[in-house]
């Protein structure tokens, strides 16, 4: 199929790992993709924040550059109603952003199918940590958007829920988790050679991978290495973030900051490397309705896994079996999981080979992601060539 693929993403960030690894996998599978989208993601380094539209939104006042996002998918319509009419693909699929009708303005003029992939509810999360400057329109645009796509690709269910909620009919919406590409990961290093080259041999490294901020708890990890009998115990963080300071801080003040590694953000190649290094992977917390990509990247390399006991976990794990679940927001319990973990290899060899089992048996993965991409473009396209309703 030839596919029409729009996107507002301006950084190289996990947004942008999505889009890579749908549209490669897409492609691999002989479909055509044309994008529509800022030359700017493909461009930037990893890791980078989008340069002019991030300085936008943090120096203009609120109400000025919410017009500005408006008035872009006026622009964004123009580049994607030409491109339908030079390419003439068989559907959009689209990334829903806010205050971007642009998709469904040319669905409408055009006839053709759009996909809405839905990675979050995105007038409720500006709302509650950024502010939403002109109310009344944002949460028309994401209602407008939601009820007139043709079918919405939630990335959870409890994310789906909140399109539910505003009356998008059962029909329209179909769950597709975040994946991992089974070759990338296929061609990860063995861990002890990966800790030899570190060196970190004979060290249990727990890892988290990703943003660091305060509410992930990685401070109090780090109480972890200072308990009796834990000097093999590594904390590896791959990433950087507001947090990283406090933790630090935390490592100098127990006299275990050789236990602590911090790379500060890699590339996303070496992230791999890295990675594939963890005993013990960490999930200290997570958004309440997101498909955490480390997740699965975790479980792809069947490392035992620490995570919240929250509804959107509970979609892809089960405590005591592919990972252990601690109470949600409880960091003593947190703790408590880790230890017996650490405590434990049997423990963590059992239930990090059902997380890597859990992959294939649920099609975890974004080759599959884009079967069911195609299969729901399909009959949506079968449906409009019979006159059947959507």
């Amino acid at each position: 199929m030839k596919i029409l693929y729009h996107h507002r993403v301006a950084s190289r960030d996990g947004q942008y790992v999505h889009i890579e690894e749908l549209t490669n996998a897409l492609k691999q599978q002989g479909h055509e993709i044309h994008f529509v989208a800022p030359a700017v993601s493909a461009d930037s380094e990893f890791g980078s924040d989008g340069g002019l539209v991030a300085w936008l939104k943090r120096y203009i006042p609120g109400f000025i550059y919410e017009l500005m996002e408006l008035g872009y998918s006026g622009l964004a319509f123009i580049k994607l109603y030409r491109a339908a009419r030079r390419l003439q693909p068989d559907f959009i699929y689209e990334r829903y952003n806010l205050y971007l009708p642009a998709g469904i303005w040319v669905r409408k003029l055009t006839g053709l199918p759009l996909l809405l992939e839905v990675n979050s509810p995105l007038y409720l999360e500006r709302k509650k940590y950024d502010g939403i400057a002109i109310d009344a329109l944002a949460k028309w645009s994401e209602r407008y958007v939601w009820q007139n796509a043709d079918h919405l690709l939630p990335v959870t269910n409890v994310l789906a829920g909140h399109i539910r909620k505003l009356d998008v009919a059962e029909k329209k919406i179909s769950v597709i988790h975040n994946g991992i590409n089974l070759a990338r990961f296929g061609e990860m290093p063995d861990r002890e050679a990966a800790k030899t080259r570190q060196g970190l041999q004979g060290r249990l490294v727990l890892g988290f991978t990703g943003f660091v901020r305060e509410w992930h708890g990685l401070d109090k990890v780090v109480d972890l290495l200072a308990e009796p009998a834990a000097q093999a115990r590594h904390l590896l963080i791959v990433g950087d973030g507001p947090a990283r300071e406090s933790i630090e801080r935390r490592a100098r003040e127990l006299g275990v900051s050789e236990q602590l590694t911090i790379t500060g953000i890699v590339d996303r190649d070496a992230v791999s490397e890295q990675v594939s290094m963890f005993d013990i992977a960490l999930q200290p917390d997570v958004t309440a309705y997101a498909s955490p990509l480390k997740l699965f990247e975790y479980m792809a390399l069947g490392r035992a896994i620490v995570a919240p006991d929250s509804d959107n976990i509970r979609e892809v794990l089960r405590d005591g079996e592919n990972a252990l679940l601690f109470r949600n927001r409880d960091q003593d319990d947190l703790l408590d999981k880790i230890r017996r973990l650490c405590n434990e290899r049997g423990l963590r060899e059992q239930v990090g080979a059902a997380a890597r089992e859990t992959i294939t048996r649920e099609g975890y993965t974004w080759e599959n992601n884009a079967r069911r991409v195609i299969a729901i473009a399909s009959r949506l396209i079968s449906d409009r060539s019979t006159g059947a309703k959507a």
